[in-house]
């Protein structure tokens, strides 16, 4: 075949390949971007299970709460920054007081009655929003455009996604830091998975598990503020969706595991993005459903858990 001929070939079957290549880039970049979120969820998820080693399921309703009074403070002010550093300060108060006025109440002994706690709790948080701020959405705009650079002629990352993932890389590094490298992370990890004999060593048990509670919903109050600007807007049931997708990631990585949140986060991030790319929005879910499916019954206890943190 002559030189001429082979490069007519080529220049012919680029149309072809490129649109499909630039899709499959683009759900990539975008999976990751929505993926990182799901990670920073899912952690808020591990972090309070090694706390209490229970589920929050009021975590997106608690999560949602903080997004409202930086919406009210970025509205006021002006300033998004000045909304974001109100809503970790106020996921970290809210964590405290509902983990020392109400759940440090209920019986440990069974956990039947914190779900029930939780799921009131839910009602609650969800209904005040609602007769606070109304149940319509309201629109929230990202601090950077949401536009994606186009490189080569393919649309990759946005500056607003750019801005989640070095955000959760930071807060990922930095609770790396914390649980490894600090006195507090040693105390957290300790009164974790033995509380008993953390107390005779010195340790306040039960302070360690209300930072835990503070720290894991900050978190998910951070994941559920990036997330908000790239939906339908900010209303009471904003972060639900957020919840049941980083539940998922949670488990899949290991309750215990806060690598397994980052990895599955980010792989349940990308599988949804391709397949709402490639099959339906409807189809995500199942595909999520699917692969929780396949890690329970290969790896029950998560693909990062350790079976004797999980007893401990």
């Amino acid at each position: 075949m002559a030189p001429e001929t082979a490069l007519q070939m080529a220049s012919d079957m680029t149309p072809e390949m490129g649109p499909a290549v630039e899709r499959l880039v683009f759900l990539l970049s975008t999976g990751l971007a929505r993926g990182a979120v799901l990670a920073l969820f899912a952690l808020s998820l591990v972090i309070v299970y090694r706390a209490a080693r229970a589920v929050n399921f009021a975590q997106a309703a608690m999560a949602i709460v903080p997004v409202y009074v930086a919406f009210a403070v970025t509205s006021a002010s002006g300033s998004y920054w000045l909304g974001l550093v109100c809503a970790l300060v106020t996921g970290a108060l809210l964590g405290a007081v509902v983990e020392r006025r109400l759940l440090r109440l209920v019986p440990q002994d069974n956990p039947l009655p914190g779900i029930i706690v939780a799921i009131g709790l839910v009602m609650v948080l969800q209904a005040g929003l609602a007769i606070a701020f109304g149940p319509d959405h309201r629109p929230v705009h990202a601090p950077f455009s949401q536009r994606p650079f186009d490189v080569g002629g393919v649309s990759v990352l946005s500056p607003y996604d750019l801005f989640v993932l070095i955000v959760a890389a930071a807060v990922m590094g930095g609770f790396a830091i914390l649980f490894n490298r600090t006195s507090i992370g040693l105390q957290l990890r300790a009164a974790a998975f033995a509380p008993e004999t953390s107390r005779l060593l010195g340790v306040r048990v039960p302070r360690m598990v209300t930072l835990g509670w503070m720290l894991s919903i900050a978190t998910a109050a951070l994941a559920a503020l990036l997330l908000v600007p790239t939906g339908l807007g900010l209303d009471p049931h904003a972060a639900d969706v957020l919840f049941v997708n980083a539940f998922a990631a949670a488990v899949i990585g290991g309750l215990d595991s806060p690598v397994g949140a980052l990895v599955a986060g980010l792989v349940v991030g990308v599988l949804a993005s391709l397949v709402t790319g490639y099959a339906s929005a409807a189809t995500a879910p199942l595909a999520v459903l699917a692969l929780l499916t396949v890690v329970l019954l290969v790896r029950p206890h998560g693909l990062f858990a350790a079976r004797e943190a999980r007893t401990a």
